[in-house]
Formats: structure tokens, C-alpha cells, sequence
């Protein structure tokens, strides 16, 4: 067998010969990758759609429409790199009009009223097309009404006019659910500007008679509209004519999508054996401070994730349990970071009428929640792999981002397998506890609270906390709970066992510096 030298992660500095010849002599056309030696997976950097797209909405009032749109340019944009911009006519409206107006503005009787709002959608329509008429693959959504057959016949003539060259597609979202759509009011629309301070009853109602005037004269979309995804009650879906890389990945990602409140608890595993070693990666278990984690969490779990809070028939606040959900990686030490979490069961029905006997915290483990892999680096410390692999160190520290590991992976790898997990957090209604690593905790943050993939990686998860995310329409809501302070990890020389510690009663909110050694243990 021909000698070989190892490549340049093994041997820095050497370049790879066979026989005694270089690269330039036995392969003197090489192939060269455009992304570089670390070579991001094409899906990853938008390389797999190569057509620009319009996303035009249509829907009443209160049906969604901006929560969906807003999540499908962050997928986008997130997941695949892919340039997204949302032109909302609102926002145009009430820089033109001003906020407040009374639902008589939008009696489509009231002329004076029509042209100042058409006015509005014009000026968002002719940014929209110069958004558009960029360079490279972009998706530009409009979101609006678009109520009447007419509008929409308005907006395809003038994009075709424009000559912007992009697929175009309509997604209207309908909601004829009292409660869901009683519960959208309340809980978004009178929080907008356009009702900042007012009676909370006075703007429900007034409201209500805005989305009745539009209600007038509203057409759903039918074959005559062309390509479109009709929602339903974010459970019934209708695709007619949909065709093309990026519309389709779109349709399945709205079919994922709802707009119930939903709420995200991360926390990385407890601390683990190579966490006190200062290694990177390996399969550890959980050292005796990673246990005194592992038990307080199980505590947490069920006092204040599985509770919920709710009104009996005399006003009187009773606690009752909700479904929760259970995510681990397939790693030792998140499956032991879970142990002390209740199974308990109880009859539970979902809302396609579907009855089961709902398992409390099942534990579901995730490969693609599984730990960057470190490659010929894993079970190293950083200081190792300075020493051993100069060169590696050097290019990691230049782009943590796109640097892969030596036959292992990059943030940007991990960012790919994350994918379907994401649709899957979309789509789960019922709170969900993540036990997993920093390295993929870090994306699944940087996702849900607007940070770019750039910023990712340098996102502190700290060891002995939960990380409570609330997406909404129009951002993520988010508090971070210490369940363990870090001078109750560290031994005081008396062999004292860490479970005898007392656990306490209200955690704490402390905050640590993302470059402290203990609280922020090594990860990929």
C-alpha cells in the first residue's frame, strides 16, 4: 500500500503526497470546491433554489397572516441564507395616515379613505419590485388583504410589468374558529399601534367592525388566482398549481406552522465528566454536580413546566397539568440530565378529535440534537488541539461559523441537520423541554430570538439553566432561570456530596460571563 501523509488537519503544514509526489504532479487539474476547503453544504447557503419568488397574502383581519409570513422569511433567510424582505401594507398605512384611525376608515364606501390606502399599498408594491429587481435568488413578500379579485389581478399585472422575472404565489389564511380567532385579537392585534393604550374591550370592538368592513367584500382564492396555499385553522391545507424548488419548500414549512402561543425550554445536559476535564465532546456521563443538576431540573419539569394555571367556576386560580414534551439528544449525558423527570399519564384529546393516554415528558432522543462532532479533535481539550493542530486552531478562530473540524463538523453542518427540527418546533402546540448541547442549543436560540448565523456561535448557554423562549408574531419573549449558582459546583475540600445540597425554593436569574471556565464548560 502507497505511503501517505496524514492532511492537513493531522500534519499542519504538510501537503498531501502519494509516492513521493505532490499534488501538482499527480493531479495537476484538481477539483476546486467555490465554498473552500470547508465546503458548507449547498442547501445550507441558498445554492438549491435558483428562482426569485413573490409571496402575496391574502386573509381578513386577525387570521395570522403576518406570523406566518414573518416565520417563513426567518426559515428562510435562517436556514438556507436566502435574501427575504416583507413589505406589510400596514406598516405603509400608518406612516401615510397615521396609526389611530377608527374602522370607518376602512368602509370601502369611504372614497377619501380608499385612495389614502391604496396610496399605501402602491408605495409597498413599488418597493417590493425594486426589493426585487436585485441581484440573485430573494423571496419579497407582500402582505396585505389582498381581499378582492381585483387587487390581486392589480398586483400580478404590475409585477408582470415590472419585468422582475420571479415566480409568483398566493397564501391566504382563513380563520373561522370563534375562540382561535377571539384569542388572535386579544392577544395580538390590540397590542399593535394601531390600538397602543386603548381600553382593551373598546379596541376589541372596534376591531371586530374594521375586519367586518373587509368582510364585505371579501373573495377567497380559487383556480383563477393561479399558484396558492389556502390555510385553514392552521389544520386544513388546499395547494393548487405550486411548482419549483423554493415555493414547495415553503408549502411544507406553512403546513407546519400555527399561531397558538407555544412556549421552548433549552438547557444544556448537566455537567459532564469531560466538562470538569476540560474536553471537548465524547460520550461522558454526568459528574456529582451534573447529577445535582439532573435532579433539581426533574423538580423544575414538573413544578413549573407541566403546571398550568387556569380559573375555576368561582374565579379561584387551580394548578391542573398540561401535555409537555421531552427532547434529548441520543448522548449519554442528556439522557442522564433527564432521569429524574416524571412519566405520569393522563387522557388527553388533540384537536383533530384524537384521543390518547398522554405519557407526561416522554423521553423522544434526537440525532440531529446530537453534539457538534469534533472529529480527530473530539475528547481534546483546547489547549491540545492548539499544541497538536496550530493550523486548525488559527483557521476555527478566524470562522468559528464555517470551520469544519477534521473529519468532523461545522456549525454550519449542524445548522443543515437542524432543519427538520425546526419544522418540528413549528409545529408542536404543547411546551416543549429540550435537553441538549451548547453547540446546537446556540442555533436553535439564534433562530427563535432573530440572531444572524454569524452571531450563533458565540451565544452564551450556560451550564445549570433554562433558557424559556416565547415566540410571537412579532418576536420571542425570553427569561433565563439558574437552577444551580456555580459555587455550589465547586468542592470546599470536605468531600461534602453535591446531593445533599438544599435545593431551592425560587431560582434565581444569575447571569455569568460567557468566558467563565465553569459555568460556560468547553463545547464543540
Amino acid at each position: 500500500m502507497a505511503n501517505q501523509t496524514m492532511p492537513r488537519s493531522a500534519e499542519a503544514g504538510s501537503p498531501l503526497t502519494i509516492n513521493g509526489r505532490r499534488p501538482s504532479e499527480y493531479n495537476p487539474l484538481p477539483h476546486r470546491l467555490a465554498e473552500g476547503e470547508n465546503a458548507t453544504p449547498l442547501e445550507v447557503v441558498g445554492a438549491s433554489a435558483s428562482d426569485k419568488l413573490v409571496i402575496m397574502m391574502v386573509g381578513l383581519p386577525a387570521t395570522g397572516k403576518t406570523h406566518i409570513a414573518r416565520r417563513i422569511c426567518r426559515f428562510i433567510s435562517f436556514f438556507h441564507d436566502i435574501p427575504s424582505q416583507i413589505f406589510n401594507v400596514g406598516d405603509y398605512r400608518r406612516n401615510i395616515c397615521g396609526a389611530k384611525m377608527p374602522a370607518s376608515f376602512y368602509d370601502p364606501k369611504n372614497e377619501e379613505a380608499l385612495e389614502q390606502r391604496t396610496m399605501a399599498c402602491n408605495a409597498a408594491l413599488s418597493d417590493l419590485i425594486d426589493y426585487m429587481k436585485q441581484d440573485g435568488v430573494r423571496i419579497g413578500v407582500f402582505d396585505a388583504t389582498n381581499s378582492s379579485r381585483e387587487r390581486r389581478n392589480h398586483l400580478c399585472k404590475a409585477l408582470e410589468e415590472a419585468g422582475i422575472g420571479a415566480k409568483k404565489m398566493f397564501l391566504e389564511s382563513i380563520c373561522d374558529d370563534d375562540k382561535l380567532l377571539e384569542e388572535n385579537i386579544r392577544k395580538v392585534k390590540v397590542s399593535t399601534p394601531d390600538y397602543k393604550g386603548e381600553d382593551p374591550d373598546k379596541a376589541v370592538a372596534d376591531f371586530k367592525e374594521r375586519r367586518a368592513q373587509y368582510m364585505s367584500y371579501y373573495e377567497t382564492l380559487d383556480s383563477s388566482d393561479g399558484s396558492y396555499i389556502k390555510i385553514v385553522n392552521c389544520r386544513t391545507f388546499v395547494v393548487n398549481a405550486i411548482r419549483g424548488y423554493l415555493p414547495l419548500k415553503i408549502v411544507h414549512f406553512a403546513m407546519n406552522l400555527h399561531t397558538l402561543q407555544r412556549t421552548f425550554y433549552l438547557t444544556r445536559h448537566g455537567q459532564s465528566e469531560y466538562n470538569l476535564l476540560g474536553k471537548i465532546g465524547g460520550d461522558s456521563g454526568l459528574s456529582d454536580a451534573g447529577l445535582e443538576y439532573a435532579r433539581r431540573l426533574g423538580k423544575f419539569a414538573e413544578e413549573e413546566i407541566s403546571g398550568k394555571l387556569s380559573e375555576d367556576e368561582d374565579g379561584n386560580k387551580v394548578k391542573s397539568s398540561r401535555p409537555c414534551r421531552l427532547w434529548t439528544s441520543t448522548m449519554r449525558r442528556t439522557k442522564e440530565t433527564a432521569q429524574f423527570i416524571k412519566h405520569d399519564s393522563f387522557p388527553f384529546k388533540f384537536d383533530n378529535k384524537e384521543e390518547v393516554d398522554w405519557v407526561q415528558f416522554r423521553p423522544h432522543p434526537w440525532r440531529n440534537l446530537d453534539e457538534l462532532y469534533a472529529g480527530t479533535c473530539d475528547g481534546l481539550t483546547y489547549k491540545e488541539i492548539e499544541q497538536i493542530y496550530p493550523e486548525e486552531f488559527q483557521c476555527r478562530q478566524q470562522d468559528k461559523l464555517a470551520y469544519r473540524y477534521p473529519r468532523g463538523e461545522s456549525y454550519m453542518d449542524v445548522t443543515l441537520r437542524l432543519e427538520p427540527l425546526a419544522h418540528e418546533m413549528e409545529r408542536t402546540r404543547e411546551p416543549v423541554l429540550i435537553i441538549g448541547h451548547q453547540g446546537i442549543l446556540r442555533i436553535l436560540y439564534a433562530y427563535f430570538t432573530g440572531l444572524t448565523r454569524e452571531e450563533a456561535p458565540y451565544v452564551s448557554i450556560p451550564l445549570n439553566h433554562v433558557i424559556r423562549l416565547s415566540p410571537h408574531a412579532y418576536g420571542c419573549e425570553e427569561k433565563r432561570i439558574c437552577l444551580m449558582e456555580k459555587s455550589e459546583m465547586l468542592k470546599d475540600g470536605q468531600d461534602e456530596p453535591v446531593t445533599s445540597m438544599p435545593v431551592k425554593d425560587e431560582p434565581t436569574s444569575t447571569q455569568y460571563e460567557s468566558t467563565d471556565p465553569i459555568m460556560n464548560a468547553p463545547s464543540c
